[in-house]
């Protein structure tokens, strides 16, 4: 019978094992969890020391006790004696990168800076949002032919996702 031994503990003279917690697993409790409601999984990480890092984002924001919330119910769903994991539940941070559809949607009219993969940023209005590509409206100064002045116009940029480095929504403090 193969023995569990609890890191940190005193290391025993027998070989250890440790189960390393499926991705997909903490991905299945998490959905289950959060079925019907405003929020949504953003991300699961298992990091080789057996550390779950749970992301969620939500229509309407996010608060500590819906964190809470989940965290508990991970643990309920698991069993520290086996899996011997450490888990951190929290939701997307401002200034943090897009990293689905479901959040470019939710951002749609709001401000967000793009870098692309060639290094060159933008920063405009979220218009639209697929599953395929995304659309930025940005400003540019342009002079037209025969003025004296550069006039300010609109622009919408097609981007597929796989062209970006990041997509990052934009608070101003005005």
């Amino acid at each position: 019978m193969a023995q569990i031994w609890r890191r940190g503990a005193v290391k025993p003279p027998f070989p250890v094992l440790f189960f390393m917690i499926k991705k997909e697993t903490v991905k299945e409790i998490v959905d289950e969890f959060l079925a019907g409601s405003n929020n949504y999984l953003v991300e699961v990480q298992v990091k080789p020391d057996n550390t779950v890092v749970v992301e969620i984002d939500g229509d309407d924001p996010v608060s500590i006790d819906d964190c809470i919330s989940l965290s508990k119910f991970i643990n309920s769903k698991l069993d520290r004696d086996i899996e011997d994991y450490e888990l951190e539940v929290g939701s997307a941070g401002v200034g943090q990168p897009l990293k689905i559809l479901r959040q470019y949607v939710k951002n749609t009219g709001n401000e967000v800076e793009v870098l692309t993969k060639t290094g060159v940023k933008y920063t405009g209005i979220l218009k639209a949002a697929d599953a395929e590509t995304f659309v930025l409206t940005v400003e540019k100064q342009v002079k037209p032919e025969g003025a004296k002045r550069k006039i300010t116009v609109e622009e919408d940029l097609i981007f597929s996702y796989n062209e970006i480095k990041h997509t990052k929504y934009l608070i101003r403090f005005k």
